[in-house]
């Protein structure tokens, strides 16, 4: 009985060393949340898929190089509460993407919102009033 105890512990802690690493994937602690940028771009893939909506833009810096972002979102089903679908974006749009920077300084962010230059504008969670 006792051995039985120890086997049963010793497997439920594996489970749980074993699952630690996909909590952690969907932790938002790489951006910065007190500074927000805006990056005019043109959309190159928009992934309306579980477990987050990525979106891949090219912007140009100062000097003309391109530089290619990713702007990370909440999940399909969130955000499709909030009017997105599958067709919201498509590779060629030119937007302006808001969002919160990554603190490691790479060209990631996760996003506030999307700017068309009509003014409409695409948020991905529903405003707080």
């Amino acid at each position: 009985m006792r051995k039985r105890v120890w086997v049963v512990l010793a497997a439920c802690f594996g489970l749980l060393v074993a699952t630690g690493p996909l909590f952690a994937h969907h932790g938002t602690g790489m951006f910065d949340y007190q500074r927000s940028v805006n990056v005019k771009g043109t959309i190159t893939q928009f992934d309306f898929v579980n477990p987050h909506v990525g979106i891949r833009f090219e912007s140009k810096d100062d000097k003309g190089n391109v530089e290619r972002w990713i702007a990370e979102a909440g999940s399909p089903n969130m955000m499709h509460r909030n009017g997105w679908n599958k067709a919201s974006l498509k590779p060629g749009d030119q937007v302006t993407v808001t969002g919160h920077p990554a603190r490691d300084g790479s060209k990631s962010m996760r996003l506030e919102k999307i700017v068309f230059p009509d003014g409409r504008q695409l948020l991905p969670d529903p405003p707080l009033d």
